[in-house]
């Protein structure tokens, strides 16, 4: 399966998959997990899912007909994500859907073999999990929120908004790739 089709799968509310005899009777059921690090109740994550649930079923797939779809909401607590990756890599799906990166590390360590989707994950070649954005390798692919190498078109930027700013620090907490802020 090439990278793209696969993405088209998990890419949310326009996700498709495309295969040449989905919707035909008698076809083999697929399976797609889902890690949510969050709780059932989480708005954010209720309407990620629901949205990826629409644009599979809007792609032909029909859950219970040709597609089964098991979901783990784990919260956020680490214990749990990594339970929950566990059973969804021994339940042998077809794809995995990995909601962020606490929920993407766990699944990586849990199976290497069962493609992985990320989404909302942060910088993850410095993070180790791809060897690159245009070829990740292994059993992960995905999205993440911005590209850190435009970083130098955001400082460009900004000296044409504000031309008086002299001074700009960037600082991170490198315990946490997620958190990045700009102080003037």
């Amino acid at each position: 399966m090439k990278r793209r089709d696969f993405i088209k799968l998990v890419g949310g509310a326009a996700a498709g998959w495309s295969f040449a005899a989905h919707g035909e009777q008698g076809e083999r059921m697929r399976r797609v997990a889902i890690l949510v690090p969050a709780t059932l109740g989480d708005p954010a994550w209720q309407a990620r899912v629901g949205a990826f649930l629409q644009g599979v079923g809007q792609s032909g797939w029909n859950i219970g007909r040709n597609l089964q779809v098991d979901t783990r909401w784990a919260t956020t607590n680490a214990v749990e994500i990594r339970r929950h990756a566990a059973e969804l890599a021994g339940l042998a799906p077809d794809a995995i859907l990995a909601g962020g990166t606490s929920a993407f590390g766990p699944l990586l360590q849990a199976t290497r073999t069962v493609p992985i989707v990320f989404t909302i994950v942060f910088d993850p070649v410095g993070a180790g999990y791809v060897a690159s954005l245009a070829r990740p390798g292994g059993n992960a692919t995905g999205f993440m929120n911005f590209e850190y190498g435009i970083s130098a078109k955001w400082l460009e930027l900004l000296k044409e908004i504000a031309p008086g700013v002299t001074r700009v620090a960037v600082l991170r907490d490198t315990a946490q790739s997620f958190t990045t802020s700009v102080c003037f």
